[in-house]
């Protein structure tokens, strides 16, 4: 009644992994990894150092289909 020997974790593992499916496994360590990453990112010092770049700063990859709203302004001829 100690701990489980490796036979146990297998089994477990092979359980587990019909109940679940392997892609729902791959998605749910994807989305978990992508959170650890996302609090790393967030919990860094922002006056840290000015030469790094920013999250902020990051392009954003934009879907197809995507609408940008944006504002347009006419710039004056004369100074």
């Amino acid at each position: 009644m100690g701990s489980f020997s490796i036979w146990h974790w297998l089994i477990v593992l092979v359980i587990v992994a019909l109940i679940f499916g392997t892609k729902k496994i791959r998605n749910i360590g994807a989305d978990l990894g992508g959170a650890v990453k996302g609090f790393k990112e967030g919990m860094k010092d922002p006056n840290a150092k000015e030469g790094e770049a920013t999250p902020e700063a990051a392009p954003t990859q934009r879907v197809a289909g995507e609408t940008i709203d944006v504002q347009a302004k006419e710039k004056s001829g004369t100074h």
